[in-house]
């Protein structure tokens, strides 16, 4: 089966084309500036990568460029449209709707579209790429797979927030969880690397990038993450707060003049570790400043740090030990300092790091010890491989 996996943005159409039999990335890219001047970008499976600057008002003639692109006599990797089988859409919010990816249809898509509340800035792009897929694929199977949906296991004890339980019952106002196919994926992927069922194992994972979040998967379910209503709560990251007390919300509103609206833009897009640093929320830019002796921005990163070994320790509490922990996306699978950082806040868990295991980038590898009482593992998340494999499962299934 072919599987086109769409992630759709406000202005960005990500894509893969994967053959779920044998899990081969058959073409990928990107289409960006949609609704400003617009940019392909493709690559086929041992081709070049190719970029094309074209007019794309819409989502609807981004979807139709990439198809082209994918049926191109010299470049392309299908005969025809009709060789895609099944698309599989990243939706971000589908709140307590949806435990599980699901096929789309009409009475989903409202569904999806009443969640947009909680994820205004995701949602509403997500969908648009929904509907111009339906467009120009009428008659193509489409799965949505959802960031939330992992987390849907997690207890009351860990959603809840301490407020008014009406404000839970009313509003829905509840920790949520983001990142959830990548921790599944890691998740599962850990056991296979460990040779144990996975129903059976506590594994921590750590999605560390410029988004970023922690999650206790126990027996095979997320029993809590670090993101809560939105991908704000929790760690410090690229750009966002993470954890803050809310009345330095309503202090620094007043002190500087903000609106709410002001104050969640600096929250979301001026804080993290780029707001520590006042350098740059890409932490290869903060690596080399403090090697060059940049005092704040080797506070950002080990704050980062930090905080990322804090929760490490609540999750192991949460689930009364723990087996694995996985580093994974950008910063996690490729920053050893971070990862080192980080582990040696861990040796009351018997952690051991192997340092010349710690300095792979990007590669499946055991980065502990083997006398370590927790296996440390370097697990590359593929989020698209993910999407394709519930995809499959759901139209099977149906």
């Amino acid at each position: 089966m072919n599987v086109l996996v769409i992630n759709c943005g406000s202005s960005s159409l990500k894509y893969q084309v994967i053959h779920s039999d044998s899990e081969e990335v058959l073409a990928k890219g990107i289409c960006e500036r949609i609704g400003i001047d617009g940019r392909l970008v493709y690559q086929p499976k041992d081709g070049e990568k190719e970029i094309t600057e074209a007019s794309m008002p819409t989502h609807t003639e981004a979807v139709r460029m990439v198809l082209d692109a994918l049926v191109n006599p010299k470049t392309g990797v299908l005969e025809s449209l009709n060789a895609i089988d099944a698309v599989g859409h990243r939706l971000v919010h589908g709140g307590e709707k949806f435990a599980s990816s699901t096929l789309l249809n009409e009475q989903v898509i409202q569904a999806v579209e009443e969640c947009s509340d909680l994820a205004p800035l995701h949602n509403p792009a997500n969908l648009i790429g929904v509907r111009a897929c339906q467009e120009v694929l009428p008659n193509v199977p489409m799965v949505g797979v959802f960031d939330t949906a992992f987390h849907q296991t997690m207890p009351q004890e860990a959603y809840l927030y301490g407020i008014p339980y009406s404000y839970y019952e009313t509003y829905k106002v509840r920790k949520y969880g983001f990142h959830g196919t990548s921790h599944s994926y890691v998740s599962k992927r850990a056991a296979e690397i460990l040779g144990r069922p996975y129903e059976q194992l506590k594994t921590i994972v750590c999605h560390l990038g410029n988004g970023a979040s922690v999650c206790a998967v126990k027996n095979g379910r997320s029993v809590d993450t670090s993101m809560g209503l939105s991908p704000l709560e929790g760690l410090i990251m690229g750009t966002r707060s993470g954890d803050i007390d809310p009345s330095a919300v309503e202090f620094l509103a007043k002190k500087e003049g903000l609106t709410m609206e002001g104050i969640m833009n600096v929250l979301n897009k001026e804080s993290g570790v780029y707001g520590l640093s006042g350098l740059s929320s890409d932490f290869r830019d903060l690596d080399q400043a403090s090697t060059e002796g940049n005092a704040r921005a080797k506070i950002a990163v080990d704050a980062f740090c930090y905080r990322t070994a804090k929760y490490i320790g609540a999750y192991a509490a949460a689930m009364n030990g723990v087996d694995a922990i996985c580093f994974t996306a950008g910063v996690g699978e490729n920053d050893g300092k971070v990862r080192a950082k980080v582990c040696s806040y861990l040796g009351y868990l018997g952690i051991t790091l192997d340092e010349k295991a710690n300095q792979a980038r990007g590669e499946e590898i055991r980065l502990s010890t083997p006398d370590s009482s927790v296996t440390v593992l370097l697990v590359p998340t593929n989020e698209e491989l993910a999407i394709c494999r519930e995809t499959v499962a759901m139209i099977q299934h149906n």
